[in-house]
């Protein structure tokens, strides 16, 4: 297997950008567009190997434009004129999948009636086996749903030409190698296989030697700006530990902070803490049943939340644009870890705090810390955190649920019409729009939401009157 660095020399590709590949001017123009103007380090060193048809192994952490990596190449390849499944995507999780199924529509523009069908765990069965039955170009899912439609017969994969796998690692953790390994024997062996994974685990290459044909493998080295994300470390005792993140919180008051703890029982604690001084403050962690998850996800995404206390796994694959602060409650038993965890901040042209409490029993996992990045951390006092301010800390949105579901065809301009329409609430006051399988969501600024309430109560969305609250 080759292995090649991720600065481009071995593949041929540099920084003209997307117009150095060989792609179709309808999706270049699309690409730029989208604003997708000079390729990131794994897009330079996977697109050109992919784009040839070669079997891949990729490792980049979350956030690093891995799913365009494997997007364009996948679309390429594609033959609109035939309805059925040509690509296979396979994600850990429901809202990874969600999320590549909507980065692979922007992607497809430059294609018309490209059908895209996101086939995950958590929502009814029936509505996925009706739209299989219309059928589809890609199908993005989760191993366990797969497997199932499978068995059923709804789903046919004979005429799939590449298979990704995304996350792999993370499928690995959670137990899927048989089930991965159940998929791919269901797929034609003529086909590209792209694999996609923050870590290179053992297991990784055991399903490379099953699954793929001499597969070149692509690393971006998990390091960060230095100038980006500042890092700084607090020395802490175990019974300081939750009370030193409220007054970090005070502090520097971010907009939008992921705190990451090693157990779901630490999440729980924390964000109890939180709210009873009057935080706004959510946790994610493996016990929340999906649309309770899938809440939690929206509000911290549109910035209705300003706290999200979340263990490793449940954050796996969360991408939040313009995230301000990464609090590490707890040091990671692994050093890489704690670089994936950072990397959520200071991404694109923002920059962000990494903030960490360590215990003096932890020390040793900060020296390795050190050691992986190759420099001593920022170290400050506890005694040094002073509130900024007698204002408390409020997230700038709040979020709208509409009781309408996906399947009623709603779009988002059909909820920005009712919100705007006939003297309703301005339209720069409106935030994002997520339109989830059993619900709709709206972030508007907070002064405005019991307006916004009111008005979209009293209006009617694509002819209907909708059941509307406010979280």
């Amino acid at each position: 297997m080759k292995q090649i660095s991720a600065d481009g020399a071995a593949t041929g590709a540099d920084d003209q950008g997307f117009a150095a590949l060989p792609l179709s001017a309808a999706m270049l123009a699309n690409l730029d567009r989208l604003g997708y103007r000079t390729m990131t380090p794994i897009q330079r060193a996977a697109l050109p190997l992919a784009l040839a048809g070669k079997d891949l192994i990729a490792q980049a952490k979350t956030g690093s434009g891995k799913t365009a990596a494997f997007a364009i190449p996948l679309l390429a390849k594609l033959d609109v004129a035939r309805l059925d499944v040509q690509a296979l995507v396979l994600c850990p999780t429901r809202e990874l999948a969600e999320q590549v199924t909507q980065e692979l529509r922007r992607l497809a523009r430059a294609e018309d009636n490209v059908k895209i069908l996101t086939l995950a765990g958590g929502v009814m069965m029936r509505g996925q086996r009706t739209s299989l039955e219309h059928g589809a170009h890609i199908a993005v899912g989760t191993p366990g749903r797969i497997m199932d439609l499978l068995d059923r017969g709804n789903l046919e994969l004979g005429a799939v030409k590449t298979l990704v796998l995304d996350e792999a690692d993370r499928m690995l953790d959670m137990g899927f190698h048989d089930d991965i390994a159940y998929v791919a024997r269901r797929v034609p062996t003529q086909r590209q296989t792209l694999l996609f994974s923050a870590t290179y685990p053992d297991g990784i290459a055991k399903l490379a030697a099953q699954f793929m044909k001499n597969p070149q493998r692509v690393t971006v080295q998990a390091q960060h700006e230095h100038n980006k994300i500042r890092q700084r470390f607090y020395e802490i005792t175990d019974a300081e530990r939750l009370d030193t993140v409220s007054k970090l919180l005070r502090h520097y008051r971010p907009v939008s902070t992921l705190a990451f703890c090693n157990t779901k029982q630490r999440c729980r604690d924390l964000v109890e803490a939180l709210q009873a001084q009057g935080f706004s403050a959510l946790a994610l962690h493996g016990e929340l049943e999906q649309r309770d998850r899938d809440q939690v996800l929206v509000q911290f995404a549109n910035r209705s939340c300003s706290v999200l206390v979340a263990t490793d796994v449940a954050a796996r694959g969360l991408d939040i644009a313009q995230l301000e602060a990464v609090i590490n409650v707890d040091v990671t038993q692994e050093p890489e870890q704690h670089i994936h965890r950072i990397g959520r901040t200071g991404r694109g042209e923002h920059e962000g705090w990494a903030l960490s409490l360590a215990s003096a029993k932890e020390m040793l996992r900060v020296t390795r810390i050190e050691d992986e990045q190759g420099r001593e951390m920022e170290w400050a006092d506890v005694a040094t955190l002073t509130p900024a301010g007698s204002e408390p800390l409020v997230p700038p949105m709040a979020t709208l649920q509409i009781q309408v579901e996906r399947k009623e065809k709603i779009r988002a301009g059909d909820v920005l019409g009712a919100l705007t329409g006939d003297g309703g609430i301005s339209g720069d006051k409106v935030g994002k729009i997520t339109i989830a399988e059993f619900s709709t969501y709206v972030a508007v600024q907070r002064d405005v939401a019991k307006a916004a309430l009111r008005h979209l109560s009293s209006t009617k969305i694509k002819g209907k009157t909708v059941r509307v609250r406010l979280l």
